[in-house]
């Protein structure tokens, strides 16, 4: 299980970066086409489509690798058993949010598909189908808090945390990586 959880993980982040590839191409033929005369029609929604789907898609993987940010004012000052007590709560509330953003995308994409809502711009798309980015890294955000949470009661210290610098180049090397 383990397995398949990490590779749906980075799945996602790799189906955020080709999102993400997507616009770039998509950006590029839209500014060189215009003075050539070339134009791609609903270029803008494909690339707002796009930009969704990367977001929502990368969340996941994001997260289990410790990049989401954290406000850890509060947390990083504790220590033992109270602050695995802290971060099993912090999990529990980060995870019914997920829950409850989830379950209203995926309402929001099932309304689309049901309705047969389609996009109001230049290409009539079925609106379910760019909505099936948001939803999906949505449901795989929540897979990862559960996940997570699994982890962290059981006792183990959440695989999002990274050990702390021990040294000056270590936090140089840390602030360099996260782009502080």
């Amino acid at each position: 299980m383990r397995i398949f959880l990490d590779r749906l993980y980075l799945f996602a982040g790799y189906a955020a970066g080709a999102f993400l590839l997507a616009i770039f191409v998509l950006m590029i033929l839209l500014s060189a086409g215009r003075p050539l005369g070339i134009n791609i029609p609903a270029g803008d929604d494909l690339v707002s489509w796009c930009m969704v789907a990367t977001s929502f898609l990368g969340l996941a993987h994001t997260f289990r690798h410790g990049e989401m940010i954290r406000v850890g004012l509060l947390i990083d000052r504790l220590e033992g058993r109270i602050r695995h007590i802290i971060e099993i709560a912090a999990l529990a509330v980060g995870g019914f949010f997920v829950a409850f953003f989830t379950y209203y995308a995926v309402m929001l994409t099932y309304d689309s598909w049901r309705f047969h809502d389609m996009a109001q711009g230049v290409l009539p798309v079925p609106l379910w189908i760019p909505q099936l980015g948001y939803a999906g890294g949505l449901i795989i955000l929540l897979v990862a808090f559960i996940d997570e949470f699994i982890h962290v009661v059981r006792g183990n210290i959440p695989r999002y945390e990274k050990p702390k610098p021990r040294t000056a180049e270590e936090v140089v090397e840390q602030a360099i990586q996260s782009g502080v």
